[in-house]
């Protein structure tokens, strides 16, 4: 009888579409346990992704549709997340300290990616996972101002360096090392040294997601970060105006060379909305995101406002899923980061780490 009850909950399950990983629960793999006892279920989800409030909010729906069915009267459901290590690039191996390493690229300035993968570390730390965020313009170094960091970074010994803590997030910069007012005149080869310091060499500290924010371009940082990071995923940050698509056309196509999957496309300034009136209007064009990940294959993320908050807050050192996690921008930055987590949760898991090293000694 259990079995013919457990069956018709599996087909609720199987109804039921998740907006995040867009597929049905059953489909998606993510029931841990499932138990019938009686006419009392339980139910263990695990979504994979940190889910914050969310998860809540989702049990409480499916326990609702499950004791719909006559065959039960209670169901105790829980949802959860379990953020699991992902493949990387072919013969990298993944940082013992860090999950998962995301790429938010552009390969074009002036798209607001910095702002967005700050708001994304943001919104994937309010929802519960360990976050860092590194800075990876060497040139142009943009979120210790916008984290609201002024300290310089502080050496643990001759070798680590110590992140700055804002707002909850684990961040490195170049800015931390040289003074503020300071250009960071290097050569290719001393940039890519830089990165990989700033990389290896801090102490990070048991993070389930690194977001790396790239500089614009297609050069040495770029090509170091898929030779010698193990990346598990990459966003590509984008306006809808054609311009900006023909760049980020070329982030897709560099990130597809070196086995680095593109989770998906998030389309930034999408609709301006008027501070006084709240009309929204398509200023930069529109359907661009969408028309890029189509031909591509990748997800559209997210199409994220241009509201003149975000700046404010960003320029003031409080992106705003710090500064008031409620506004509505905020509300989409928490939509992108966990359509993004639930994108890097379809990924094959990276088992490495599972597997004893083997050594073979002469006897």
């Amino acid at each position: 009888m259990s079995d013919n009850i457990k069956a018709r909950i599996e087909a609720v399950l199987g109804n039921y579409h998740e907006p995040y990983l867009d597929t049905d629960l059953a489909s998606a793999r993510v029931v841990r346990s499932l138990e019938v006892d009686g006419r009392t279920a339980k139910l263990e989800i695990d979504l994979g992704f940190a889910c914050g409030d969310y998860g809540q909010q989702l049990a409480e729906a499916i326990r609702g549709r499950i004791e719909e069915l006559n065959e039960i009267d209670r169901a105790d459901v829980t949802v959860g997340y379990t953020i699991a290590p992902r493949q990387v690039q072919n013969q990298l191996k993944r940082l013992d300290n860090i999950s998962n390493i995301i790429a938010v690229a552009s390969a074009k300035g002036g798209v607001g990616k910095s702002t967005v993968a700050a708001n994304l570390a943001l919104a994937m730390a309010a929802d519960g996972a360990s976050v860092g965020l590194l800075d990876a313009d060497i040139y142009g170094p943009s979120q210790p101002r916008m984290m609201g960091v002024a300290d310089r970074a502080k050496a643990q010994n001759n070798e680590t360096i110590i992140p700055n803590v804002a707002h909850g997030l684990q961040t490195m910069s170049i800015g931390y090392l040289i003074d503020q007012d300071s250009p960071a005149i290097l050569r290719g080869p001393m940039v890519t040294s830089a990165l990989q310091q700033m990389l290896f060499q801090t102490a990070w500290d048991g993070l389930d997601t690194l977001i790396i924010d790239l500089p614009p371009g297609t050069g040495d940082i770029q090509l170091t970060l898929s030779q010698k990071v193990p990346v598990s995923g990459a966003v590509i940050v984008t306006t809808p105006q054609d311009l900006s698509l023909i760049d980020a056309r070329k982030g897709i196509e560099m990130f597809n060379k070196v086995s680095v999957p593109v989770l998906g496309v998030i389309e930034n300034m999408s609709t301006h909305v008027c501070s006084n009136c709240g009309h929204e209007e398509s200023i930069f064009g529109a359907g661009g995101g969408q028309q890029l990940a189509e031909q591509y294959d990748v997800d559209l993320i997210a199409q994220l406002p241009l509201d003149v908050s975000i700046r404010e807050n960003a320029d003031a050192g409080q992106p705003s899923v710090a500064a008031d996690p409620s506004d509505r921008a905020s509300q989409a930055y928490f939509q992108a980061a966990r359509r993004t987590g639930a994108r890097l949760a379809q990924q094959k898991k990276d088992y490495a780490g599972k597997f004893p090293d083997i050594k073979v000694e002469d006897s």
